[in-house]
């Protein structure tokens, strides 16, 4: 139990690397938040599992691209389960998979102002509650692309790596009130978000990876829950890979 009577909340975790992260933090202790934006019936699914483990969970509705809607979960939440004291900032904003040369600027502009509003807007629902307890984690979800970008993924691997210079900014900032913030950045996973890729690209993917596979869902929540346990409580400002040493540091 590593997490015992902690309070998360999950962005978008209805799903995917979310839904495989609350599920985790659930089984170690942790009430979470299973945030959704539209698939209400998946989110109480993952609710579901967890309380049918014997866990602690409530789904949430927000939009985390919006400030209002961010601050009232974070108050529901926190009249419901109780203060936050864990973020895990998870929810990735849809993008078009397409050559800079033909990449429409408005949706290079929504994927880079949603992502880091998103990051923005949640870090400072939760930080002034952490501020006043003198602790707290928040773990930011990025990608490997924002290392290593791949055709079509300008947007992607732009607005990822401004996620993780926001995650060593607030590292700084947030360190002397005792809060870490620590950024986990996946290989390419294994979910629905990354069944439109053609097998041939996952088969290469998995063929460059010394471990030779991809990840699966709970390879990242693994990491995450390691991330958020005490025991890497002198951790924060790092960049985790989590991509069976495509990428090393």
């Amino acid at each position: 139990m590593l997490l015992q009577d902690r309070i998360v909340l999950v962005t978008g975790a209805s799903r995917g690397i979310g839904a495989a992260t609350a599920r985790l933090l659930a089984a170690h202790g942790a009430a979470v938040a299973v945030n959704y934006f539209q698939n209400e019936t998946a989110a109480k699914a993952v609710v579901d599992a967890i309380e049918a483990e014997g866990g602690r969970a409530l789904a949430v509705q927000a939009d985390v691209r919006d400030r209002s809607e961010v601050e009232a979960m974070v108050g529901w939440i926190s009249d419901e389960l109780g203060v936050i004291d864990t973020l895990v900032n998870n929810a990735s904003i849809e993008f078009p998979v397409v050559p800079f040369m033909e990449y429409p600027w408005e949706a290079f502009h929504d994927k880079l102002v949603g992502e880091l509003g998103a990051a923005f807007f949640c870090c400072r629902a939760v930080a002034p509650a952490m501020i006043k307890a003198g602790r707290g984690c928040i773990i930011a979800v990025s990608s490997g692309l924002s290392r290593h970008p791949g055709h079509g993924f300008c947007a992607h691997s732009t607005a990822k790596s401004g996620l993780d210079a926001f995650v060593r900014a607030l590292a700084i900032e947030l360190g002397p009130h005792g809060i870490r913030v620590n950024t986990v950045s996946p290989g390419l996973t294994i979910t629905d978000a990354t069944a439109f890729l053609p097998q041939e690209a996952k088969n290469a993917s998995a063929g460059a990876t010394p471990l030779g596979r991809n990840a699966e869902p709970e390879d990242i929540a693994g990491v995450v829950l390691a991330m958020a346990a005490d025991i890497t409580g002198f951790v924060t400002g790092a960049y985790v890979p989590v991509s069976g040493g495509n990428l090393m540091l």
